[in-house]
């Protein structure tokens, strides 16, 4: 069988290559001409899937090795009975660990504690659940806002967007829709930003869309917002200038790009690829992933003692430095315009191999205390 696949899908080709010829390419670069040979059609986000690129060709599956799908029109795969698979929840985690890096760094800049502090999260599926999760472990009171899942399950752990603006972090986690009673596109939008309490921290880590990136302005001019994070944006790859200058943390889309997920989400589209044409898949992720580069870090007790939430910050920053993502982002600004775009692209087509918490043990000799149940809760094997 004849594969085109995303070049930025990790081991693609080395995986793929058990079921089929696989040619790998920009996903930008994918076009009509090139997929119309092609028995099965690897992408990531950026690559729109619709009836311009597959009409006439003879394109049989379609997977995403991604959580979103907007990008892909499923009505139309089906009408022509193409089979289609996505990567739900494999990079849940990395986005997760990207908001407490995130909010740890923030905690750092300004001062503070993120212990007592409350966030609002829009949005609770499998990316927010795990977001929510590793706030409470944090200490954080977390008000969860899903109407969606409010209706479905009757749960009143859902709460109303109102109880959202009084919270001193909001994050969002939705997927990008713009229709029905619980559209996204610009869910932040003016009346949502002036809604927040003064000196709120905002984050957006789901879709660029889903902000108002007029209104997020002006909600940053007025003082209104005392921080923001964004790794996504309106107009990504290209991306407004004033915002990239002005956000506390700004990053390239990479938040769910830790190489765990990328693999997981590889190999979740190669298994369900293999079940579609009634293959047996000779692949799993363990094929794939290597020894973490930080296999451990002993935390002493002289240390700890100075400040909990310090020694929590510097064990996140030896697995993953947040602000090195934000430094290269910036450097957008000093490229030429025209070529900023493509700059934007170039960080997440080279975006260096970032592990997930898990594969790290923190060990603290001779220290039994809360701050070794908030590492393990974000993630991190522990040990005394």
């Amino acid at each position: 069988m004849k594969i085109v696949a995303d070049q930025n899908i990790p081991f693609v080709a080395e995986c793929f290559s058990s079921i089929g010829e696989v040619t790998l390419v920009g996903g930008r670069d994918v076009t009509p001409s090139l997929v119309k040979d092609a028995d099965i059609l690897l992408v990531r986000s950026i690559t729109k899937v619709n009836a311009d690129l597959l009409a006439g060709s003879q394109v049989k599956f379609v997977a995403t090795a991604t959580i979103g799908v907007e990008h892909v029109d499923q009505g139309y795969l089906a009408s022509k009975g193409i089979g289609f698979a996505s990567a739900p929840g494999s990079n849940a985690n990395s986005v997760a660990e990207y908001i407490v890096a995130a909010m740890l760094a923030l905690g750092k800049k300004y001062q503070y504690s993120l212990e007592g502090k409350s966030i609002g999260v829009v949005g609770v599926g499998n990316v927010g659940s795990k977001v929510a999760n590793k706030c409470e472990a944090l200490g954080m009171k977390v008000v969860l806002n899903d109407p969606p899942l409010e209706r479905q399950t009757g749960d009143d752990k859902y709460r109303p967007v109102e109880e959202i603006y009084d919270c001193d972090f909001v994050t969002m986690h939705t997927p990008l829709t713009r229709e029905g009673q619980d559209k996204t596109y610009h869910l932040a939008d003016e009346a949502f930003f002036a809604s927040l309490k003064n000196g709120a921290v905002f984050l957006n880590s789901s879709r660029g869309k889903v902000q108002d990136e007029l209104a997020l302005k002006q909600a940053m001019q007025s003082g209104k917002l005392s921080a923001v994070v964004l790794d996504v944006w309106e107009t990504e790859p290209d991306v407004d200038p004033w915002l990239l200058q002005h956000v506390d943390l700004s990053t390239p889309h990479i938040a769910g790009y830790s190489f765990d997920g990328k693999v997981a989400g590889m190999t979740m589209i190669y298994e369900a690829c293999c079940e579609h044409f009634g293959l047996t898949a000779k692949h799993t992720a363990d094929d794939f992933l290597p020894e973490p580069e930080v296999k451990e870090i002993v935390i002493d007790a002289e240390q700890y003692a100075q400040q909990e939430e310090r020694v929590i910050h510097d064990a996140v920053q030896q697995v993953y430095v947040i602000n090195r993502d934000d430094f290269n982002m910036r450097e957008i600004l000093l490229q030429p315009e025209d070529e900023r775009a493509a700059w934007f692209d170039k960080l997440r087509k080279e975006y260096p191999v970032r592990r997930e918490f898990q594969n790290t043990k923190v060990v603290m000799p001779g220290v039994e205390c809360c701050v070794i149940n908030k590492l393990a809760g974000i993630g991190f094997k522990v040990g005394l």
